[in-house]
C-alpha cells in the first residue's frame, strides 16, 4: 500500500479504482487489480 498526499492521480491509473473513505481516511482501492492500493497522508 502506498501512502500519498494527494490521491486523484492514482485514482486514473486504472478504471476500476475506486475511492473509498473509512475511518476518517481516504483510500484507493481495486478489485480487480489489487496492487492498486493507497491510502491518503
Amino acid at each position: 500500500m502506498k501512502i500519498r498526499n494527494s490521491l486523484k492521480s492514482l485514482r486514473s491509473r486504472h478504471r476500476n479504482n475506486r475511492l473509498v473513505r473509512r475511518k476518517g481516511r481516504v483510500y484507493v482501492i481495486n478489485k480487480t487489480m489489487r496492487r492498486f492500493k493507497a491510502r491518503q497522508g
